[in-house]
């Protein structure tokens, strides 16, 4: 089962959706987005790094879709290879889905006994269980600490490394567990939630190419089109910001720069930044933490 896509009607309205136009969905997924655009009036073009979610959509959604299989920060690509060289408008849904959670096998959830996999792209060989078992104590507290921004990166390291020296750690629950024991009680949320994130993250490089691709993709969009983009933590939120604000500003150089010397001319606005309503939040929970930015190409 796919998630209940978040601001679905929000984010047509924000891109304006309108017939004939043709709109990007970097991130399929269940196709909640891509079919409120279609139901909409426009034309979409999809891309997930995920087989399953692709099937799922052939089976599912309607209307007049193309289907990539590939990863959205190659979006610009892809596009030219199937003859596409423009957009009206394009979203970005960062979020996991509901199916990867969902699914013991695919090993995202540490609600779930599965194997430690976390792998978006099945075809990709490494794992969840490489970073478990295979980082230093030093690799696994750097991206504990800097993915999951756990302040008891260095202790969660050090309890899984400790364990998996009498044998490998293969399964979800297990890994779940050995955080849970090694850290203080939490009132608010499991406690390996903030180290799933962080593996799932180096497993998937989910920050590496974001930055890039939020450029490349708007350099597609037509002048007046919007790019909308749901992120769901702070390191992901705080990148498309960053992005945003860059194509909003004139001058780039450092301040410390007297005068002008990058002659950089501002190339959209922020036209959103929104939160879902709290009666999404109460319908569908895991949209609590999304955030909505928007921004409208010059």
């Amino acid at each position: 089962m796919y998630h209940i896509p978040i601001l679905a009607q929000k984010i047509v309205e924000a891109l304006g959706v309108k017939k004939g136009g043709l709109y990007l969905d970097c991130t399929l997924g269940g196709g909640g987005h891509s079919q409120a655009i279609l139901d909409a009036g426009g034309a979409v073009v999809a891309i997930d790094r995920d087989s399953d979610a692709i099937e799922y959509c052939k089976a599912h959604v309607s209307g007049d879709i193309t289907y990539i299989k590939g990863q959205y920060e190659n979006a610009v690509t892809l596009l030219k290879e199937n003859g596409i060289t423009s957009v009206n408008g394009a979203v970005i849904d960062l979020g996991v889905s509901s199916h990867q959670l969902d699914e013991p096998e695919r090993g995202f959830s540490y609600m779930h006994d599965g194997a430690l996999d976390m792998r978006m792209d099945r075809v990709q060989k490494f794992s969840a269980y490489d970073v478990v078992n295979g980082y230093s104590l030093e690799q696994l507290t750097d991206i504990i600490r800097r993915y999951g921004e756990e302040s008891f990166a260095r202790r969660i390291a050090g309890a899984i490394v400790k364990r998996r020296e009498a044998k490998p750690i293969e399964r979800t629950v297990e890994l779940a567990e050995i955080i849970r024991s090694s850290v203080p009680y939490r009132k608010n949320g499991h406690p390996a939630k903030k180290t799933f994130q962080a593996i799932r993250i180096e497993v998937n490089g989910e920050l590496k190419g974001l930055y890039d691709a939020i450029v490349s993709i708007f350099g597609i969009i037509e002048s007046g089109g919007r790019l909308a983009i749901l992120s769901f933590h702070s390191l992901e939120d705080r990148i498309v910001k960053a992005a945003f604000n860059e194509f909003s500003t004139d001058c780039i150089c450092p301040k410390r720069l007297p005068v002008c010397v990058c002659n950089h001319r501002a190339i959209g606005r922020t036209v959103v930044k929104q939160k879902p309503s709290d009666e999404e939040q109460q319908q569908n929970p895991r949209s609590t933490s999304a955030t909505l930015r928007v921004s409208e190409k010059l």
